[in-house]
Order: C-alpha cells, then sequence, then structure tokens
C-alpha cells in the first residue's frame, strides 16, 4: 500500500488566508478547514489519513493546518480567540498572500532569541495535542456501558433533561435519547448513537442510523470518538434528508474540558522581564 502524500504544513499558510478572506475575516476552526479542503480539492484518502492512528482521531491534515495556524499567528496575520474564533489581524487584512519561507525564518528566529510567546487557546499544538490524546486515551479504555453513561452525563451538562440510555441488540444502533431544550420555549427530541473507536465513520453507517431515526426524533446525534470521511459529512446534511448533528474525536474532548468532566484546567502566569538600557543611560 503506498503511502499517502500529504502537502507539508507551510502550503496551508496562503489557503487559510484565502479561506479566511472568504469567511469575511474570521471563523472556527470547523469552518477555516473546511474551505481549505475546497481550495486545495484535498481527496477523501488524504482527509482521513490520522496523523497517529494509535494514540488519537486528529488527521493528519488537521495537524498541519494547525501548525499553520500557529506559525501565521507568529507572524502577526492571525489572531484567535478563547472560543477558538480565529481571525485576520489589521496586518493580515492588508495581504494577500505570504511567503511561507519568510515566516518559517521568522518563528525560527523568535525562538532562537528565546522570545517568550503565551500559548493560547488552540495555539500551542503539541501541548495541546499532549492532553487531548491523553484524554481520548482515557475515553477509550472505559467499558463500553461506561462510555454511554459519560455521553449521557455530557448531553445533560449541556441542557438536555430525560436522557436515557436505551442501547441494545437490535435497536438499529440507537444508544439513547434525550430532549434539547432551547431557551425554555422550544423542545426537540434527540436520538444518539455512541461509537467508541478509532478511525472513520462512513456515510452507510450514517444513513443506517439515520433510518433507524426516522419518525422516533426530531434530530439525530452521532458521536464517535474517530472521526468522519467527507462523505459522511455530506451524507449527514443531505438535502431532503432529516440532518444529523455529528461529533468527532477532537470535539468530544474539547467538550469535555469546557464541562471539567474529567479535566481539570489550571492557568499558569509567565513572568515576562523586559530590560529597559534608555533608562540606565538616562542616569
Amino acid at each position: 500500500m503506498s503511502k499517502i502524500e500529504i502537502p507539508p504544513y507551510d502550503a496551508f499558510m496562503n489557503p487559510i488566508i484565502h479561506a479566511l478572506q472568504t469567511l469575511g475575516g474570521s471563523g472556527t476552526i470547523e469552518e477555516i478547514n473546511n474551505k481549505v479542503y475546497e481550495i486545495y480539492n484535498l481527496s477523501n484518502e488524504q482527509l482521513e489519513a490520522l496523523h497517529d492512528a494509535e494514540k488519537g482521531s486528529q488527521t493528519e491534515v488537521e495537524y498541519r493546518l494547525a501548525w499553520a495556524r500557529t506559525y501565521l499567528k507568529k507572524y502577526g496575520v492571525l489572531e484567535n480567540s478563547s472560543r477558538g474564533v480565529w481571525a485576520l489581524t489589521a496586518k493580515g487584512s492588508q495581504i494577500d498572500e505570504v511567503n511561507p519561507q519568510h515566516v518559517k525564518k521568522f518563528v525560527r528566529e523568535l525562538r532562537e532569541e528565546n522570545v517568550p510567546i503565551t500559548a493560547t487557546a488552540n495555539d500551542n499544538v503539541e501541548e495541546e495535542n499532549t492532553w487531548k490524546t491523553e484524554l481520548l486515551g482515557a475515553v477509550l479504555a472505559m467499558h463500553p456501558s461506561a462510555f454511554e453513561r459519560l455521553i449521557q452525563r455530557l448531553l445533560r451538562e449541556s441542557g438536555f433533561i430525560q436522557v436515557e440510555v436505551t442501547g441494545r441488540s437490535g435497536d438499529g444502533g440507537i444508544d439513547g435519547k434525550g430532549i434539547m431544550r432551547l431557551g425554555g420555549l422550544l423542545s426537540f427530541h434527540v436520538i444518539f448513537q455512541c461509537k467508541r473507536y478509532q478511525g472513520s465513520v462512513s456515510s452507510g453507517q450514517v444513513r443506517d442510523f439515520r433510518g433507524a431515526m426516522v419518525g422516533r426524533a426530531d434530530k439525530g446525534l452521532l458521536i464517535t470518538t474517530g472521526n468522519f470521511t467527507k462523505d459522511a459529512i455530506k451524507e449527514a446534511t443531505r438535502d431532503g434528508a432529516p440532518a444529523i448533528d455529528l461529533v468527532d474525536g477532537d470535539q468530544l474532548v474539547d467538550k469535555l474540558k469546557e464541562l471539567s468532566l474529567g479535566v481539570k484546567t489550571q492557568r499558569i502566569e509567565y513572568e515576562q522581564i523586559t530590560i529597559d538600557r534608555d533608562w540606565f543611560q538616562s542616569i
């Protein structure tokens, strides 16, 4: 089996800028990535290749896009909020493209000068991958029934009521149901399915899940510790068919962190010291 060729991270720098320009200057990671996929016309094989098949659900393309965003941020053309929204800076809004070699040289010089760079949410790729890999490993090690209870707790913490785990053979893969309340006025009956495994969920599995939920709920929610193929994502929002919301492994661990379910977050402040040489000369 030949190795799948995937563009290096620096090749994604300008597509990311172009994606943000198309999105109006800002976008979530998912929105940006999807635009880049369109711009680059990446194949299903490229999009589904995992960065580390033994440790997580992040694809190699997602991993390289994360590095590209980090370099562009350090170069000063991107910024991001704690809510995971990325945007072009004033500098980034004034340019159409960057020279990837110049960007890499700039960041390399920052490292050589030991310039402190504060890590923010979705910025420090290595640190983020470490905790996400560890958390996903803990989830994958759970007993199937315990995983279903975890999803039940996650949905309750997210605003669902009457959440029940109903998983049983012969039920079309339905693992549970619940009601999502919006603003105390609207409610939606939701059926969910949990897939605790590594690898990609196919479009066929999404269709099977839809077939099992039709007539039983307003919405479907498919949660996996792996990821979804490009065709599966298209199938989930296919015109004329009941929409199914998808949650992949990366989104799952982010939600566990956000809700502090098995995850403790400690904010650490760094002291930065700057020497004012002009002050000494002025005495």
